[in-house]
């Protein structure tokens, strides 16, 4: 018979270009091992340093018992819950989850209720974004307004149905970022200047114009602004047609307001967790879309977020801008989860991203198919890890100080 009790927890890492992939690795004492990716390149240096020094409390544990561990956890980092804390506890609870569906010799989405569909209608995200401000490791890049139209009309021509974009816009041609939120101008202020709105509203057009009238957009304008500038930039781009606007900001009551101005819907939430913190949004009625990133929550904590929002009358996407573990562990969420609107991946990958996973995602006509596999349904490949070190200084920490614009 199967012994689950965990006898080792540790993580590793590997390079992905100009930022790490991370991951968490459960051993159990029939030898059962259960996978996680997390992150520490979004503003999350720690997670891994977290992991370890709560590992021996997991171990001698039993995998099956996932609930059990994540609040013996919750107990002990209680005073500094949140943050790197709890998306320590999140890497650590998917890891189970992956261990326990194997035990089970069953997909992770049968634990979490069965799946209610077998494809998921996926977005492309960061649509420009990585060709053109992760050059040279996105192919080929993009420099310029005819490389944006060949983008979009790339995006249309593979089948999907769905793309995202972040603020562009174009001087004499060349395309330029705007994102302060991330000190890319350092504008600790977060104002927005009308030749910003007129700017990323050019850019909508001209993915539109490429991308044809059936293409569904969608904009993230982030942490790149306060109420007055989000504001700015609904007014500037409300003719368009625009699937949602994605908008981050910590405070509900400001979002709420924000929404009721909008003619767009308004999507948010990416950086909390728990589902205490996505309650004063939903009770605020501030979201149409609830997003939440499942690797950061843990996909079984996930879930009740999402029925949250479902007693809110309110659908959720995934956040995922990470590994291939990681788009598989957002699926078997969207596979399961009732009100689901729609699944973020990055269709643009890195050279080698193929090699350090067993199993890559199979897109078919803008859809991500479930596979049938047990667990996640891929694994991290432990040798292509060792062939590509983690890089020392990545993510929005290798980006250049820029001085005030």
């Amino acid at each position: 018979m199967a012994d689950p009790r965990v006898t080792e927890v540790t993580t590793l890492s590997c390079s992905a270009a100009w930022r790490n992939y991370y991951f968490v690795k459960v051993t159990t004492a029939d030898g059962t091992v259960g996978w996680s990716e997390f992150d520490e390149g979004f503003g999350s240096p720690g997670v891994g340093a977290v992991v370890q020094s709560l590992a021996s409390r997991v171990i001698g544990q039993s995998a099956m018992q996932h609930e059990r561990i994540r609040e013996d956890l919750r107990g002990i980092t209680r005073p500094g819950q949140g943050g790197v804390v709890g998306q320590a506890l999140g890497a650590i609870e998917n890891a189970l989850l992956d261990a326990k569906a194997k035990i089970l010799g069953v997909p992770c989405y049968e634990l979490l209720g069965g799946k209610v569909r077998d494809r998921l209608r996926v977005y492309w995200s960061h649509c420009v974004t990585w060709r053109a401000a992760r050059r040279p490791h996105y192919q080929p890049e993009i420099t310029d307004i005819d490389g944006v139209r060949a983008l979009a009309r790339e995006v249309r021509d593979k089948g999907f149905t769905g793309l995202k974009t972040n603020i562009f816009r174009y001087e004499d041609g060349k395309i330029k970022g705007f994102s302060p939120g991330f000190g890319t101008p350092f504008e600790p202020g977060l104002n927005v200047e009308k030749h910003i709105v007129r700017g990323v509203n050019h850019h909508l057009s001209v993915m539109r114009e490429a991308a044809g009238p059936e293409m569904d957009i969608l904009l993230d304008l982030n942490f790149n602004a306060k109420t007055e500038g989000y504001l700015r930039f609904l007014r500037g781009i409300a003719d368009q047609d625009l699937f949602w606007v994605e908008i981050d900001t910590l405070d509900p009551q400001a979002l709420a307001y924000i929404r009721s101005q909008s003619a767009h819907p308004i999507a948010s939430c990416e950086t909390l967790i728990g589902v205490q913190e996505f309650l004063p949004f939903l009770r605020a009625q501030a979201i149409d879309v609830a997003i939440v990133d499942t690797p950061w929550n843990g996909v079984w904590q996930s879930m009740k977020i999402a029925a949250a929002a479902e007693a809110h009358e309110v659908n959720v996407a995934c956040h995922n801008f990470y590994g291939h573990l990681c788009t598989m562990m957002n699926a078997h969420f969207c596979a399961a989860v009732p009100n689901l609107r729609i699944m973020e991946v990055d269709i643009d990958r890195i050279a080698w991203d193929h090699e350090l996973f067993t199993h890559v995602p199979e897109y078919v006509d803008g859809h991500l198919v479930m596979p049938e596999r047990p667990g996640w349904g891929t694994e991290p490949n432990e040798a292509a890890i060792l062939a590509h070190p983690p890089i020392q200084v990545h993510g929005l920490a290798a980006r250049a100080r820029t001085q005030t614009v």
